[in-house]
């Protein structure tokens, strides 16, 4: 009976700290939303842009190389798998619709999301709590300045802007990955694989997949900030946290898509 006792109390206490973790990390997204869309409207404060550009420059234009690396070879294989399946068939010229509907309604945005999570979400994590534990944070709101606007805000809105951007480019490098093995191995011509990726594609793909880099793009913003922020305990604190951002990032990065991609295509 004492173990069932302490089973549940510790479950208990482990689902309200969720919950606490839950009710910080939405007031934080409030606070970064309003100052962000709303106080530089009411003249409450401009915008970083200088700061901005730069972790555009940071999370964005630096990432380009691992993020087109990594999708050109998972365009390749999924073809690689497509064509497996589909020359039995003979209907190795359909690679072209599973690899670019794949790409752009699903894959593009997914993997982008999780290497950004990877690479800048802990990058966010380790910057801010770094500042915690120098008390660097503590310094800027004694000198007036607000930790949100100064220092949430410009990453928000860099992974705002290059978030979709990046998306793009992965769309593309994928659908040339599958491009490549349709060439080279199953002598499709350029013109015919070109236009089977054209028919197979509408607007509605392109679109519901950016709109799935805004809310990812939040997601990684707000859950590295956060970490950033709470981080205790100096640098062994500092790895937890890093740590925490990506493993949280990566999950609610794929809980949203499973929500929108229900919204965008449910049969059901």
């Amino acid at each position: 009976m004492k173990l069932v006792r302490q089973t549940l109390g510790s479950l208990g206490r482990t689902f309200i700290g969720y919950l606490v973790h839950i009710s910080r990390l939405v007031a934080l997204t409030k606070k970064a939303l309003f100052w962000t869309f709303v106080a530089p409207w009411k003249g409450r404060g401009g915008i970083r842009w200088k700061s901005t550009i730069h972790q555009m420059v940071l999370i964005g234009f630096n990432s380009i190389p691992i993020v087109a690396t990594i999708c050109f070879f998972v365009g390749l294989i999924m073809a690689m798998q497509a064509a497996y399946q589909l020359e039995r068939f003979g209907a190795s010229i359909y690679v072209a619709d599973l690899v670019g509907v794949a790409m752009t309604r699903e894959l593009g945005p997914l993997l982008t999301a999780i290497i950004i999570a990877g690479r800048s979400g802990s990058a966010i994590a380790a910057e801010i709590g770094t500042m915690k534990v120098n008390e660097e944070i503590d310094a800027l709101q004694t000198m007036g300045l607000n930790p949100v606007r100064f220092l949430v805000v410009p990453r928000l809105l860099a992974l705002l802007i290059v978030l979709p951007c990046l998306t793009i480019i992965a769309n593309l490098v994928g659908i040339l990955g599958g491009f490549f093995l349709a060439i080279f191995n199953l002598n499709i011509s350029f013109i015919r694989y070109f236009h089977q990726t054209a028919d197979a594609l509408v607007m509605k793909d392109l679109i519901t997949g950016l709109i799935k880099t805004i809310f990812f793009a939040m997601i990684i913003a707000q859950v590295g900030a956060y970490q950033g922020f709470i981080v205790e305990g100096g640098a062994e604190g500092v790895g937890k946290s890093t740590t925490a951002s990506v493993v949280a990032s990566i999950f609610l990065i794929i809980v949203a898509d499973l929500i929108m991609t229900m919204i965008f295509y449910s049969t059901l």
